[in-house]
């Protein structure tokens, strides 16, 4: 079976009434974690969603504080992070909150991760939230990337005393 396009969905939904909308959007939140979710965001946290992500980050570093020291269990647990990371800034649809809650990553990535491992799958999550950064940066409005920018470069001088493998070069 295949689903309708997106405009037809809209027209569609445009020509209900209240009581309809909130039936269907009920029944969306009932079956799928995700959506409920969504829904939540829209309905509470939609008007600030800098607020939001603030709250994302302080639900998500209990995980932070909670990861256990060897690599492969630090690697296990920080994509876990990750994916919920993606998920909530997803909701948003704002780039600014998506590289806001990357820089909180890669901080607390030098913070709590063992950085003398040599374990590469563990050294490219923080190479690709540097990439994803550096991708999101240019989606910006340009006060907002001076703005962040000064702050990554902060992180990258940062994260390249702590980490000898990291070169900052790369990313600047």
């Amino acid at each position: 079976m295949k689903p309708e396009k997106l405009s037809d969905l809209k027209k569609t939904l445009s020509r209900l009434n209240t009581s309809e909308l909130t039936e269907i959007c009920w029944r969306l939140a009932k079956y799928k974690k995700e959506n409920k979710e969504l829904l939540n965001y829209l309905l509470f946290d939609a008007l600030e969603p800098m607020k939001y992500a603030e709250d994302v980050k302080t639900f998500l570093t209990a995980d932070f504080e909670s990861m256990q020291k060897h690599y492969f269990y630090s690697t296990k647990s920080l994509r876990k992070i990750i994916r919920l990371m993606n998920r909530y800034a997803k909701y948003t649809g704002s780039k600014q909150v998506e590289i806001e809650l990357a820089i909180w990553f890669c901080n607390n990535y030098l913070n709590y991760v063992d950085l003398k491992t040599s374990h590469k799958p563990l050294q490219a999550l923080l190479n690709r939230q540097f990439e994803k950064i550096i991708k999101l940066m240019d989606k910006l409005h340009e006060d907002l990337q001076f703005d962040y920018q000064q702050e990554f470069e902060q992180l990258i001088i940062n994260a390249e005393k702590k980490a000898k493998w990291i070169n900052k070069n790369e990313y600047l």
